[in-house]
């Protein structure tokens, strides 16, 4: 399943919007997602699952690359 990860790249950062990043990660769950995440250091605000025709549509975006960790 492929999620959608909102992060900001600091840790020590408070999350504001117009900073907010993506990133896209094939796991099993949320829960896989942040293990797999946890080494990088990042912000995690929010992990959205991506499927039907919402996972259509991210795709057709030129930015849209699925993270294989």
């Amino acid at each position: 399943m492929i999620f959608k990860v909102y992060f900001q790249e600091k840790m020590s950062e408070v999350a504001v919007r117009e900073n907010t990043k993506t990133v896209y990660v094939n796991a099993d769950s949320e829960r896989d997602v942040r293990k797999k995440l946890k080494a990088r250091s990042i912000n995690i605000e929010f992990v959205q699952a991506v499927t039907g025709d919402y996972l259509e549509y991210e795709q057709q975006h030129e930015d849209f690359k699925v993270l294989e960790i």
